[in-house]
């Protein structure tokens, strides 16, 4: 595949003044990574762009230049029906992941089929010494594993994650209020008890005072647990 040939046709659909919005919106990468595209744009351009030969060769090509290679590798991930090779392909690209945006894109539709398969690969991942592999393996046990598949047990699993690393704290929080709305009874116990890590704690509540899915009375109740917690 030629990546000049892509990199052209990307520097083709730059918005410069999208590019400031995003380079303020994502920090952590530098400047030079960030071209500057609207997501539809990035969609079509990859349909257009890519044959079955080339998306296989597109994605052993990393780490990718830019920020919108990265999403173009996640809506290739996406695409996949095999869930043997699409777990590939993600443990392939997580070393590669270094900001929020790509790593809350990356939700492969075929990992919902193979929720007992994947959770061994959420617990490896949850170990992992890099922010937005734990971030990710957060984000899985929240999308495939608070609905029909729940169990109390992956409560606990996020409950284990004690991390300053902001990343990891809003992704854990955002797990527990989808939690805290979907198992109140499980997961209002760990809140009362103190048993979740104390900054994610906090943001928990934070989130959750905020949200228009949660009942005023419980929030006022919530609003309780913050009191004499250091």
């Amino acid at each position: 595949m030629k990546l000049k040939e892509l990199h052209k046709k990307l520097l083709e659909l730059q918005d410069i003044e999208y590019r400031g919005y995003q380079s303020a919106m994502l920090p952590m990468i530098g400047k030079e990574r960030n071209i500057g595209i609207r997501s539809a744009a990035i969609i079509n351009l990859a349909k257009q762009f890519f044959d079955d030969k080339s998306k296989a060769e597109f994605l052993n090509q990393l780490p990718h230049k830019y920020f919108e290679e990265d999403l173009i590798h996640v809506w290739i991930i996406k695409g996949m029906k095999d869930y043997d090779e699409c777990l590939r392909a993600v443990k392939n690209f997580l070393p590669y992941v270094d900001n929020w945006a790509v790593c809350d894109s990356l939700i492969p539709k075929i990992f919902a089929q193979h929720t007992d398969k994947l959770i061994g690969e959420i617990r490896n991942w949850l170990d992992s010494d890099s922010t937005y592999t734990v971030r990710f393996a957060i984000l899985m046990l929240m999308k495939f594993y608070l609905n029909e598949h729940y169990d109390k047990k992956y409560l606990q699993m996020v409950v284990n994650v004690q991390s300053d690393a902001y990343y990891i704290e809003m992704a854990a929080a955002w797990f527990f209020v989808e939690a805290l709305i979907k198992h109140y009874d499980d997961t209002i116990t760990f809140l009362q008890e103190r048993l979740i890590y104390p900054k994610i704690h906090t943001k928990t509540i934070q989130k959750a005072v905020e949200s228009t899915r949660v009942s005023d009375d419980r929030k006022e109740y919530l609003k309780t647990l913050r009191r004499g917690y250091y």
